[in-house]
């Protein structure tokens, strides 16, 4: 188990573009929640540092912490490949899916209790009785009733989840429940995905939440966005002014490495291009394969200029997702078998993990370059990757599953699929946004505002510490 370095962030960085009296709030809140927590200290765990939206809210909530006075930190699991497939099954059965079909059995919770008291033990001498610990995610449930015992208050905090748990889902949760059944809170992002046995006094629901300051989201001019995707050679913008240089949370501000192009097997997008775009990981349940699909086959329908990027993470740079590799070679694979002339409108680009900031920046060119971002799940947790272009004013299309119904208002700030498996209705959508751009930007401002009001760290911050103090009083 590791440390994650976590820096302080000034809280009224973010009060100031928030309206007066949730600037007010927030400030009184931070400062009572300080005093609360005082001469503890506030542990997070989770099973990776990079790599998705738990860990990306993670360093922005604890740099909060930090800057209002508690002393929060972040630990990561250390686990090896088969307790990574095996929590990955896990993660998939609880969406209602039977991921590889392997199954939760015996051996299964043997290597998952074994890698979990291993790193039960390296936190026994760091967390100290009095102590919070919020766990994140099946992978780390196995801790909470070791760390219970030392006199630490324990919550787990479970990012996904399905609105009607099926007989699949309910193997994943019969699996999970003798680890967390005692723990002092739970946390879910919707209600609905909480099951029947966690207790109504100790249930929480709190939505995830989005940093508008983080090298993903900070304000881009047209003229650094295309100068961005240039250089990267993502897109061949023929930019010859604008910057590359992102900020970092630590260790001062980087630029975007030069690159022939980051596109697979294929050259940057024309720069004439309107660009269609998925950002995800390499998931089953992201259906990268199946937005591919719905695209080429009613390319006909679309715009001429109209061209699809589906763009993920380099797979070698997620550990806690052995899933992914399969299913980008299943793109690779679908793309490579279409006609030249459909193929060239359909690229695929797998951005570098080694630094996690350029890979954010490049992400956030990318979402304000798009004429449409699209994120057609098949089920969903939440979605941040639908949050992120919504802050940004860009037009959505997205399945009506759960977390993303949280944040879309259908026909205010985006565009719902109420069956995701339906290409032709994706299509559609994509075709009338492309096709009526006074329509776009309606939905694009509806969006900016839904997030707005919603879905920033003021109000999750505040959840936490209401949480925090309930539990110390319990």
């Amino acid at each position: 188990m590791r440390e994650v370095r976590v820096d302080p962030l000034d809280l009224d960085k973010l009060a100031r573009i928030l309206p007066p009296e949730r600037a007010d709030s927030l400030r009184t809140r931070a400062a009572d929640a300080a005093d609360r927590l005082r001469g503890r200290v506030v542990w997070n765990v989770n099973a990776t540092a990079t790599g998705g939206g738990v860990a990306e809210m993670l360093q922005v909530l604890l740099a909060y912490g930090r800057g209002a006075g508690v002393d929060t930190r972040w630990l990561v699991l250390d686990g090896d490949a088969e307790f990574f497939t095996a929590t990955k099954r896990l993660h998939n059965v609880l969406h209602g899916s039977a991921g590889d079909g392997k199954g939760l059995g015996d051996d299964v919770r043997a290597h998952y209790e074994a890698v979990l008291a291993l790193n039960l033990r390296d936190m026994r001498r760091l967390v100290r009785p009095g102590d919070i610990v919020l766990l994140h995610d099946p992978q780390t449930a196995g801790l909470a009733e070791g760390l219970m015992g030392s006199g630490v208050a324990v919550a787990w905090r479970c990012h996904i989840g399905l609105d009607e748990p099926d007989e699949i889902a309910d193997l994943g949760w019969a699996f999970l429940r003798p680890y967390v059944e005692q723990a002092d809170a739970f946390v879910f992002s919707r209600r609905a995905y909480a099951p029947a046995w966690v207790p109504p006094d100790r249930l929480r629901v709190v939505p995830p939440s989005l940093d508008p300051f983080s090298a993903k989201n900070a304000v881009l001019s047209v003229h650094d966005v295309r100068a961005t995707l240039q250089v990267a050679g993502l897109v061949s913008t023929g930019a010859d002014g604008g910057g590359t240089a992102f900020g970092r949370r630590t260790d001062g501000p980087g630029r975007v490495r030069a690159r022939d192009s980051l596109m697979v097997d294929d050259s940057p997008v024309p720069g004439d291009a309107r660009i269609v775009l998925q950002v995800s990981r390499w998931d089953r349940l992201k259906d990268m394969e199946g937005v591919l699909r719905g695209f080429v086959d009613h390319l006909g329908e679309l715009p001429a200029d109209a061209h699809l990027v589906l763009a993920g993470p380099d797979v070698a740079g997620v550990s806690d997702d052995p899933e992914g590799a399969e299913v980008f070679a299943s793109c690779r694979e679908l793309r490579a078998s279409l006609p030249s002339g459909t193929r060239d409108r359909v690229h695929l680009t797998a951005l570098p993990m080694d630094d996690g900031d350029e890979n954010a920046h490049l992400v956030n060119a990318l979402q304000r370059h798009a004429s449409v971002v699209v994120q057609k799940s098949l089920v969903e947790g939440f979605g941040l990757t639908v949050t992120e272009p919504m802050w940004k004013g860009r037009p959505v299309v997205a399945s009506a599953v759960g977390g993303i119904n949280d944040q879309v208002e259908h026909g205010t700030s985006g565009l719902l699929l109420d069956d995701p498996r339906d290409l032709a209705a994706m299509a559609g959508a994509v075709d009338t946004l492309l096709r009526d751009p006074a329509l776009a930007r309606r939905l694009g401002a509806g969006a900016h505002l839904r997030v707005l009001d919603r879905f920033l760290a003021d109000r999750h911050l505040i959840q936490y510490a209401d949480m925090f103090s309930e539990m110390l009083g319990r």
